[in-house]
């Protein structure tokens, strides 16, 4: 019993209590999220985004793939665009690039693209739902096809899947650029600028213009505009894509479940609510179709003619 009081005696001299409480620190262990049943060669295109702003919660380990739409305007990429959106695991930002501050440097161009893969654009295109694919649509013409060793080295980088949308008949895409160009001014519905509808009386009325095309240029214009979609898929040849055609999605009804598949979302039926406008046979929709048709019958475009983007 005294050496067991010694004992007492000798820890008690030894232990210092502190006047104040002290914090403990604990490392903070979170959780690894799985990639089971993911194919190895995928893993680069497969993400978990932390958002500064906010937290994913719940969806925090549902996978993320990241896309871009490439294409041209008056080729369909807004109505594609929308088509995507009412998808529920799937947010495409619109045309980022529209603004010409955000793609005047490549830095400008990678900030932007950081704050977009990383869930932190703010659009109408969040959703509540877990997000599995986000992106976002860019027009070649917006320094695309300026940084594309660059953009092409980002893609790369951070697993961005590039989907390729154009037009075939470069002729009836020309027709809707002049119209679309003509209502930029006249303003024909209800004095705004329409560049989609959502009715039938909206889009006979804007069809209702016919434009004048130049004929001294119109084979160069086509030219270049197809040279500029050959140019743009060898600049990018080195990533993961696929090629898209606005007449494939409205003539095969297998054309939206293929990118569905590109962007490993499970497959559903997609719905927009905007109506397309020039729905007429070319030679109802220009002003001076006989000058048109002389100047392309017979060239390389010769074919543009007759084929049609519509249902009939």
């Amino acid at each position: 019993m005294a050496f067991g009081v010694y004992i007492c005696g000798v820890s008690l001299t030894q232990v210092t209590v502190p006047s104040k409480p002290t914090k403990i620190s604990f490392m903070r262990v979170e959780r690894t999220c799985s990639i089971n049943g993911i194919p190895p060669e995928e893993l680069v295109y497969v993400h978990f985004p932390q958002p500064k702003t906010y937290s994913r919660e719940e969806c925090k380990c549902t996978p993320v793939r990241f896309f871009v739409i490439l294409s041209m305007q008056r080729s369909g990429s807004g109505w594609f665009e929308t088509l995507l959106n009412s998808h529920p695991n799937i947010s495409s930002n619109g045309e980022v690039f529209s603004l010409k501050q955000r793609r005047q440097s490549m830095e400008t161009i990678q900030r932007t693209l950081d704050t977009i893969y990383n869930l932190e654009w703010i659009s109408s295109a969040a959703k509540n739902d877990c997000i599995a694919a986000v992106g976002f649509k860019w027009m070649l013409n917006q320094a695309v096809m300026v940084y594309h060793r660059q953009i092409a080295n980002y893609f790369n980088q951070k697993g961005v899947s590039v989907i390729f949308l154009f037009r075939r008949n470069l002729l009836r895409r020309l027709v809707s650029l002049l119209a679309n160009a003509y209502d930029k001014d006249a303003k024909l519905i209800n004095g705004t600028h329409m560049s989609h509808v959502h009715t039938r009386e909206e889009a006979d009325l804007l069809a209702q213009f016919k434009p004048t095309l130049n004929v001294s240029s119109l084979i160069v214009d086509l030219s270049t505009a197809e040279h500029t979609m050959t140019e743009s898929l060898e600049f990018f040849k080195s990533n993961r894509r696929m090629i898209l055609y606005y007449e494939d999605i409205i003539n095969n009804p297998k054309a939206l479940s293929d990118v569905l598949e590109f962007l490993r979302v499970p497959v559903r039926k997609l719905k927009s609510r905007q109506v397309k406008i020039h729905i007429k046979p070319l030679h109802e929709q220009v002003n001076n179709w006989y000058n048109v048709y002389s100047t392309v019958q017979g060239s390389q475009y010769d074919h543009f003619l007759h084929s049609s983007d519509y249902i009939s």
